[in-house]
């Protein structure tokens, strides 16, 4: 398992941004540099989870009742789960 971020030094860290410890990904947060994130509007959403299989990052996650959300420290604003929603139950909401 990978050791906290803000147990890492400068010296440590690799050139490239290359990743070679595994189990490291809960610790990079990449969901803080997105221009956009997807808002779920439950009254059109048919809980189909196209939004979850198209995911690229793994952000969507799925709620106890079935419906569909986003964990935003994960995602990149990408709107691809909203171009892949039919029913047009996700918008892109410009972050502020």
């Amino acid at each position: 398992m990978a050791k906290p971020m803000d147990q890492y030094t400068w010296k440590e860290l690799l050139p490239g941004c290359v990743v070679a410890e595994p189990g490291s990904s809960r610790e990079y947060h990449t969901g803080t540099w997105r221009s956009a994130r997807p808002v779920w509007d439950e009254a059109k959403c048919i809980k189909c989870g196209l939004c979850w299989v198209y995911c690229p990052d793994a952000a969507v996650v799925r709620k106890p009742d079935g419906y569909y959300t986003v964990d935003l420290d994960y995602c990149k604003g990408c709107g691809i789960c909203a171009a892949e929603c039919w029913p047009m139950a996700i918008s892109l909401v410009e972050e502020s």
